[in-house]
C-alpha cells in the first residue's frame, strides 16, 4: 500500500498584541500555534515593540512573524487562526484598534488569494514595518507576490518605532 503525502506550505503568521500583558499573549498564541493539526512551527522571530500604526490613541503594540509549514488550505488555516484568537478573548472593534491578540496569514506560499474575508498576501504588509521587520528576521528573502523581496521593501520603507524587546 503507497500512502500518498499531503503538500505542505509555507506559511507566514502575522501576530500582534497591546492589550492584557501583550508579550505573553505572543509567547501563548505562539504556543497555540504549535497545537494546530496538519502545521509545525518552524521558526518565530522576536518580539518587538511598534507604536500603533492607523488607530493612534491606544499603547503601541507587541508584535511577532511566525514562519509555519502546513498540510491545510488557506481557508482552514485562517480557521484555525481565528480560533486561537477568539479562545483568548478577541473581540473585534475599532479598525486597526487595541486588541488581546491579532493573528494575520501573511503569506501562503507563492498564492495570491482574493477572497471577500481572506487575502494573501496580507493587504499593506509590505508597507508595513511591524510586519517586514520580524519577517526579515526570519526570512529576509521571503517574496511577497506582486511586491518583491522583504529585504527589497525594507530598505523602502521607515522603521523607526519599531524595536526588538526581547525573545518569544
Amino acid at each position: 500500500m503507497i500512502l500518498q503525502q499531503q503538500d505542505s506550505h509555507a506559511a507566514f503568521i502575522g501576530l500582534g498584541s497591546n492589550l492584557d500583558d501583550p508579550a505573553e499573549q505572543i509567547r501563548s498564541a505562539l504556543v497555540a500555534l504549535r497545537g494546530i493539526a496538519s502545521c509545525r512551527l518552524v521558526r518565530s522571530s522576536s518580539l518587538y515593540r511598534s507604536t500603533p500604526w492607523g488607530y493612534a490613541d491606544q499603547p503601541d503594540f507587541v508584535n511577532a512573524v511566525a514562519h509555519l509549514e502546513t498540510e491545510l488550505t488557506p481557508r482552514a488555516l485562517l480557521q484555525a487562526l481565528l480560533a486561537i484568537e477568539q479562545a483568548r478573548g478577541r473581540q473585534r472593534g475599532i479598525a486597526n484598534g487595541p486588541r488581546i491578540l491579532d493573528l494575520d496569514l501573511l503569506l501562503y506560499g507563492q498564492e495570491r488569494i482574493f477572497e471577500p474575508d481572506l487575502v494573501v498576501p496580507h493587504p499593506r504588509m509590505h508597507e508595513r514595518a511591524f510586519v517586514l521587520v520580524p519577517l526579515s528576521e526570519i526570512h529576509p528573502q521571503a517574496v511577497i507576490p506582486g511586491y518583491g523581496t522583504v529585504a527589497q521593501l525594507l530598505a523602502g520603507i521607515d522603521t523607526q518605532g519599531v524595536e526588538p524587546i526581547g525573545h518569544a
